[in-house]
């Protein structure tokens, strides 16, 4: 009697039992989730990334002897951390709509440029604070030795914002290969036309050969979707 196939450990009905299609599977499941995450993170880091990152309490400042109408310039800000946000924004779009190696280049790029905001936070808001400090010290000339800065909610907003992002992004270089692309359907044709008794090629799909006259009939100046009028008899 014939045993019954069996499937490897903890695959179902309709998933894949072999290791590499199983790691495959399991990567295009991945796709949606980390796109979305990807999107979030980098957006909340774009948002955080143009506000103050660091500022003096106004305490500090009424206490070195600083004057109200000058608590409007305590506070510094990291531009190159906004910018690489929006790149990174700029990345997750391109990816859904590119293909093959310059969709590859595109996550590679997303990843930089997280890497790169936590670069600048890390730098400018953890080991270079005290020389925001001095600067801002400068801008409201009080003495240096005086003013003491506070990171804002909009930097931890900001931080927390590109981990994910970061992470996201390695994910996406990762499983890249096993993600679905968008098809070539709507792609223009880039072949010549073929003549009208030329035979059809072996393989050529009805919906291509369709696709073509779609486009030949744009090109002409034609609504393909009116309808032509009867012949004449």
């Amino acid at each position: 009697m014939a045993e019954a196939p069996t499937t490897g450990p903890g695959s179902g009905p309709g998933e894949p039992s072999s290791g590499p299609a199983v790691a495959e599977h399991r990567g295009r499941g991945l796709f949606g989730p980390t796109v979305l995450l990807g999107l979030a993170a980098s957006g909340g880091a774009a948002v955080g990334g143009h506000r103050p990152m660091l500022a003096v309490p106004a305490e500090t400042v009424t206490a070195a002897g600083g004057l109200a109408t000058a608590l409007a310039d305590r506070s510094a800000e990291f531009p190159l951390a906004g910018a690489l946000a929006l790149v990174s924004l700029a990345c997750w779009g391109a990816l859904l709509v590119t293909r093959g190696v310059v969709r590859r280049l595109v996550a590679g790029l997303a990843a930089l440029a997280c890497s790169g905001i936590l670069l600048v936070l890390v730098v400018g808001g953890l080991v270079q604070d005290d020389s925001a400090a001095a600067d801002l010290a400068t801008q409201l000339a009080l003495n240096p030795a005086a003013i003491s800065v506070e990171r804002t909610g909009w930097y931890w907003v900001t931080l927390v914002s590109a981990v994910p992002a970061l992470l996201a992004a390695v994910v996406a270089v990762r499983l890249l290969p096993s993600w679905p692309e968008m098809g070539t359907r709507y792609d223009s044709p880039t072949g010549a036309p073929a003549s009208p008794g030329a035979r059809t090629p072996v393989g050529e799909d009805d919906g291509e050969r369709s696709n073509l006259d779609l486009w030949k009939s744009l090109d002409e100046g034609r609504d393909p979707t009116a309808e032509e009028p009867p012949a004449s008899s």
